[in-house]
């Protein structure tokens, strides 16, 4: 059990920023389906030499008070789940680096808790770099990606209606298409009892189809975060990792 702080913008595009102190749990559990790890939590589906299937999930916090958005509904928790199909490109011999190519495609709902809404889709095609025992054992990876959504989806967050148009915050609407890229570093390490990881992330909307929405306040955005976790339960039984 543990916890972490995380500092980010109320929805990619905005210059309105949250910062949270949150439980965060670390749980490591290598079965046949079901990874999970201080990576995320995965199920996998289907694995060769290189190439395997998996679940890929991912959410954002809601987004509420913000300035942009006055007058209008707040955002809800949105919760992304879908499959990723992952090429691994390259490993090192003593597989200690690895190198993947991630083909995730995510279904989109939005939650007060109390209604479930479809918001559509997100294609997140990405290629991640790992590489372990560096710095004294500590874990580095990089994450290179590039987004791009549906015109549900950026209608959720990017769409004005006429309903709530102001001399300041002119009707606007979207298709589908570009959404921007990301780029995420982070470092962690184990130790025997506990466990420290932390990242900061670089996202930008410049060039998305959806930067002129007057909701887009900030066309770049920094996050970061940082969790520790005290390690009180092992398992007897273990797995080869790097099998893993």
């Amino acid at each position: 059990m543990g916890v972490g702080t995380i500092h980010f913008p109320q929805y990619r595009g905005s210059n309105e920023y949250e910062t949270w102190v949150l439980p965060a749990p670390y749980a490591v559990y290598r079965g046949d389906l079901l990874k999970a790890d201080e990576r995320n939590v995965r199920g996998r589906f289907f694995r060769s030499e290189r190439i395997e299937l998996e679940l890929s999930v991912f959410g954002a916090p809601p987004a509420k008070g913000n300035d942009a958005r006055s007058g209008m509904p707040d955002l809800d928790f949105t919760l992304e789940v879908g499959p990723s199909l992952n090429v691994e490109l390259y490993r090192s011999a003593d597989r200690r680096q690895k190198l993947e190519l991630r083909l995730p495609v995510r279904g989109v709902v939005a939650t007060d808790l109390h209604h479930l809404d479809g918001v559509g889709w997100i294609f997140q095609p990405n290629v991640y770099f790992e590489a372990k025992d560096v710095l004294d054992g500590w874990k580095f990876g990089l994450f290179s990606s590039v987004i791009y959504t549906d015109r549900h989806y950026n209608q959720y967050f990017y769409t004005v209606d006429p309903e709530f148009a102001t001399p300041q915050r002119p009707a606007y609407s979207i298709g589908g298409g570009y959404g921007g890229p990301q780029v995420i570093a982070s470092l962690s390490k184990r130790f025997p009892q506990f466990w420290v990881g932390g990242f900061v992330k670089w996202d930008s909307v410049a060039h998305a189809v959806f930067t002129e929405s007057p909701l887009v306040t900030a066309r770049r955005n920094f996050s970061s975060g940082l969790a520790f976790a005290w390690i009180f339960q092992e398992s007897t039984e273990k797995v080869d990792v790097a099998n893993q």
